[in-house]
């Protein structure tokens, strides 16, 4: 197994394109144009792949203020990875439902809520694991996640999720509330290749670009491979002058199995 987690603290990517192969996952991160006035990356990301077992788990997190909150995020999660990893080898669709009861309870914990207290700033975050050909996700914030096949990208789908402003793990976290504010999802995928893709704002609100349209992400893949499809988005994000700092996370999965359609197909 394949494993990777990073905050910007560690290590900012300003001025800085860097990209990162784990197996068939590709992690892309710009940390912003230091003459545009970036002086810090908030981002950050964690990273498990298991070819052998056919699974991948993924999360991309968007701070601010500080990177306190991410890292927060990032150690609870990596120290759950013995759990997780077992709630993968479940039998689908109860891995996905134990997966995301242990990791909302764990949020929802008197601990971890006193360990929220004491950081500064929050952060947007967002999970996705891939099983066989389900992909599953909890979003929490504004990450997006996209997904392109031809026969979605025919009738324009591509974003997952829904980007939910004001919500947040951290100092002022949305598992405060007497209801915290989340979604989650499990997508079954289409036969044949899947391209998915996670990425932090700085990609989609890059001014001159036109990013915040999904199909414009998955045309810089045409003809290319994954990482030369992330290192061309990064990029032209740098030469357009981007300030805010970027994480990519993409992968492409291909599915044999018959997909649902309907019965007058």
């Amino acid at each position: 197994m394949k494993t990777y987690k990073w905050v910007g603290s560690e290590r900012t990517f300003i001025d800085d394109i860097n990209i990162l192969e784990l197996d068939h996952m590709v992690v892309g991160r710009f940390g912003g144009n230091s003459s545009a006035g970036q002086t810090k990356n908030e981002d950050g990301c964690l990273v498990w792949v298991n070819l052998e077992e056919g699974w991948e788990f993924a999360v991309i997190l968007d701070a601010h203020d500080s990177t306190e909150s991410a890292e927060l995020v990032v150690t609870t999660i990596d120290s759950m990875k013995q759990y997780i990893m077992d709630c993968l080898t479940e039998p689908l669709p109860q891995s996905f439902k134990s997966m995301e009861t242990n990791i909302v309870e764990t949020f929802q914990s008197k601990a971890f809520l006193e360990k929220c207290k004491q950081v500064k700033g929050e952060t947007a975050c967002l999970f996705v694991a891939r099983k066989q050909n389900y992909l599953w996700w909890l979003s929490i914030g504004d990450c997006p996640l996209y997904v392109h096949h031809p026969e979605l990208a025919r009738l324009s789908e591509y974003q997952q999720n829904h980007r939910s402003f004001f919500e947040w793990i951290g100092k002022n976290s949305t598992f405060h509330q007497g209801v915290p504010s989340y979604s989650s999802g499990i997508k079954q995928l289409r036969q044949g290749e899947t391209h998915i893709f996670m990425t932090t704002d700085g990609l989609i609100e890059c001014p001159n670009t036109s990013y915040s349209n999904p199909e414009e992400i998955f045309k810089m893949f045409k003809a290319k491979t994954t990482k030369n499809g992330v290192q061309s988005l990064l990029e032209e994000i740098a030469k357009k002058g981007v300030r805010d700092s970027t994480t990519i996370l993409s992968w492409k999965v291909y599915n044999e199995k018959d997909a649902v359609m309907p019965s007058d197909s």
